[in-house]
């Protein structure tokens, strides 16, 4: 896929973000008396999610705007109909005659060319609503390229192929300019083809209301350690030989971790930390325990040395 980020570039008027914003939108309220027009008769041409809630159904508060999202995101592939079912209890008589299990809500289900074709009940989080929606777009003969995308563009990511990853993230970005993930995605992919100047020049392109996104301040404390790495990680030696010499050197101690982590040998930067908590964890204002948070951001909290690291911190500040 020959495709080359730029996060200035603006969609050409009458292009395809022109036409994405003149399209209805895809997401609606229905009724009984709509339901034969909205749902049976649309879904032959686009498949159509019909959400089925109540406004005392807790899980539907969090399910709906989840549906709403990922339906939208799809760019007209899919279509959402959103039905009380207390206001609309003839035609949940109907359903349910016919077999639709509409005894407990959420309930969504898909239609495909005027037949139900899958469904499902209950809160699901936003990762299985949208396998729900490809798996229904794959038999409906579409696709669902921001999902394929991203997870093309991870699965670059982590095989090393940084170019690639690049490249897959840009394009997620010029599709879906509220990804978090994907802006995230270019800027780690450009540090780890060490354009870390270029990366920093994405980071002030995000869009304001996504800088403080969790994706965002991973990769900005990740390009601040990797700056103050370049500069501690010539220092390894001198940092032990201070340390030797007073085992209390806590800028030491911290000098190294930075160090350490700069080579890439996270567990033993996130170790040098906690012996520095343990020694004395109120030193110049808690700096050890904050520079390991910083760590943890960067690293992201799903990874192994982040997870250790926090369980062996647990055991220190509780015990």
């Amino acid at each position: 896929m020959d495709v080359i980020f730029d996060p200035n570039r603006q969609k050409a008027p009458g292009g395809a973000g022109a036409a994405a914003a003149d399209a209805p939108d895809p997401v609606k309220d229905g009724d009984q008396r709509s339901f034969m027009a909205d749902v049976v008769e649309a879904s032959r041409q686009v498949p159509v999610l019909v959400d089925f809630w109540a406004t005392w159904c807790g899980p539907c508060k969090t399910l709906t705007p989840t549906l709403e999202k990922v339906v939208r995101q799809a760019g007209g592939r899919v279509r959402l109909v959103k039905i009380d079912i207390d206001q609309n209890r003839q035609l949940v008589q109907q359903l349910t005659q016919l077999g639709l299990p509409l005894q407990s809500v959420p309930t969504v289900a898909a239609f495909w060319q005027g037949q139900i074709a899958d469904l499902f009940q209950g809160a699901l989080p936003e990762s299985e609503v949208k396998r729900f929606v490809e798996a229904l777009l794959k038999v409906a003969g579409g696709q669902m390229p921001a999902a394929d995308l991203l997870g093309e563009a991870k699965a670059a990511a982590e095989a090393g192929d940084h170019q690639a990853a690049l490249q897959l993230f840009g394009a997620l970005v010029q599709e879906d300019g509220d990804n978090a993930e994907a802006w995230a995605g270019v800027a780690r992919s450009l540090m780890a083809l060490d354009q870390e100047d270029q990366a920093l020049q994405v980071l002030g392109s995000v869009p304001e209301k996504l800088r403080e996104h969790a994706e965002i301040s991973s990769v900005r404390s990740a390009l601040e350690l990797a700056a103050e790495g370049r500069a501690a990680r010539g220092k390894l030696a001198e940092f032990e030989q201070r340390l030797a010499a007073d085992p209390d050197d806590h800028a030491a101690r911290i000098e190294l971790a930075v160090a350490l982590n700069a080579a890439d040998d996270r567990a033993a930067a996130a170790d040098a930390l906690l012996e520095a908590i343990r020694r004395d964890r109120a030193w110049n204002e808690e700096a050890a325990r904050k520079q390991l948070l910083k760590f943890f951001d960067a690293w992201g909290m799903a990874d192994p040395a982040t997870l250790a690291a926090r369980r062996k911190l647990s055991s220190l500040l509780f015990r």
